[in-house]
């Protein structure tokens, strides 16, 4: 069968454009045609798979979103796909992969009701609408349930239209390296000293991330502690506004802000935790590839991945309602523990992990496709 993939932006770094590459590889092996169909593409472009980069124009992001959307359409009906497959919310997809949360239950908790007159909230709610409406056949492959009863309560979507997928992280991604050489590479890459304690935070969009909550758990920190302590921010983001929050608050020899890297496994490895103080995430697939690469870890409880940290006693987990005074204690607690503490954290985590490795060896996806596609075509 012939696959249409469609995605707003291509970056080698995203954990969801690492996951539709992948399924998309899976497919191809499987003897089926995939085709991608993206605005932008940054990285190398696969030999195997043909990529559409529809570059488009616009005062908004929206506005060349739906340009792009109307091209990637106007190519797919015309080339005759058998399945269109997208990773962002828009008409007339077969399957969508669901990695955010509800939209328009964000947009009525977390902002104003002038926000909600927008022509931005209007299209973004238009396009949801159109993947998760009862009179839709859109399909949903979700990596978590999380969001599941709030789609259903602004959409009243079938509960038989959800295909759960269980995460995935790849062994060959978390081959575990020597400890004390992933400590000395990190600390090298960004200029450390041997002895400081270092806090790691990675993912794309650094606003929903909670990137501000930890600069201020750093700013909390007594003198004599920060003294040896760093914070790295590793994604693929524009750090203005948090490196201006940086140098108000001083603490410019103490933070760094980093665009995107392929090391991301060793730094993991070479923290003495990792941190995802997220507003809000569907799942955080950084918090289960922090604790494969056997790293403590400290949690925000609003991040659908938060509970395996929990379950696995692999850290701490911030409960909501998210205060910052509390995290900022247990930002603190982190850099107290005993060596001990972190290690048992640690290897409790990675232990965890291990058996999730086993669960999903990477297949998933692609089997939920074929199958969605054959019922489609029966």
């Amino acid at each position: 069968m012939k696959f249409a993939f469609i995605i707003f932006k291509y970056f080698p770094f995203g954990g969801m454009q690492r996951d539709m590459l992948r399924t998309a590889n899976e497919l191809l092996e499987r003897g089926h045609q995939v085709e991608v169909f993206t605005l932008s593409w940054q990285g190398d472009v696969p030999a195997n798979i043909k990529v559409h980069v529809l570059p488009q124009s616009g005062w908004f992001n929206f506005q060349r979103y739906q340009k792009f959307i109307d091209a990637a359409f106007a190519i797919i009906q015309s080339a005759k796909f058998d399945f269109v497959f997208g990773y962002n919310r828009m008409a007339n997809l077969d399957a969508h992969f669901a990695a955010d949360p509800c939209f328009i239950q964000r947009a009525h908790q977390q902002r104003n009701w002038l926000y909600r007159l927008t022509p931005r909230y209007r299209w973004f709610a238009k396009c949801e609408q159109e993947v998760f409406a009862q009179d839709v056949s859109t399909e949903i492959l979700a990596v978590s349930l999380t969001e599941k009863p709030n789609f259903q309560q602004w959409y009243g979507t079938q509960s038989e239209r959800f295909h759960y997928i269980p995460p995935f992280l790849s062994p060959e991604r978390f081959v575990l390296q020597d400890k004390a050489e992933m400590r000395q590479h990190l600390r090298d890459a960004f200029g450390f000293a041997d002895n400081d304690f270092v806090y790691l935070l990675t993912g794309s969009g650094f606003a929903m991330k909670g990137l501000d909550r930890a600069i201020l758990a750093m700013a909390a920190l007594p003198s004599e502690l920060l003294q040896h302590t760093k914070l790295v921010a590793v994604g693929q983001d524009n750090p203005k506004q948090f490196q201006s929050m940086v140098n108000k608050l001083g603490l410019q020899a103490h933070v760094v802000i980093s665009k995107g890297r392929s090391d991301i496994p060793w730094l993991m490895q070479g923290a003495d935790v990792c941190v995802h103080p997220a507003y809000r995430e569907n799942t955080g697939l950084v918090i289960l590839e922090g604790m494969a690469s056997g790293a403590t870890m400290l949690v925000t409880e609003s991040c659908g991945y938060a509970h395996h940290v929990a379950d696995a006693d692999a850290g701490i987990v911030s409960p909501l309602p998210f205060d910052q005074t509390l995290f900022n204690q247990q930002w603190l607690a982190m850099c107290t523990a005993t060596a001990e503490q972190r290690t048992a954290w640690g290897s409790n985590g990675l232990n965890h992990t291990q058996q999730i490795m086993r669960a999903n060896d990477g297949s998933a996806e692609a089997k939920i496709l074929i199958r969605l596609a054959e019922q489609t075509h029966a």
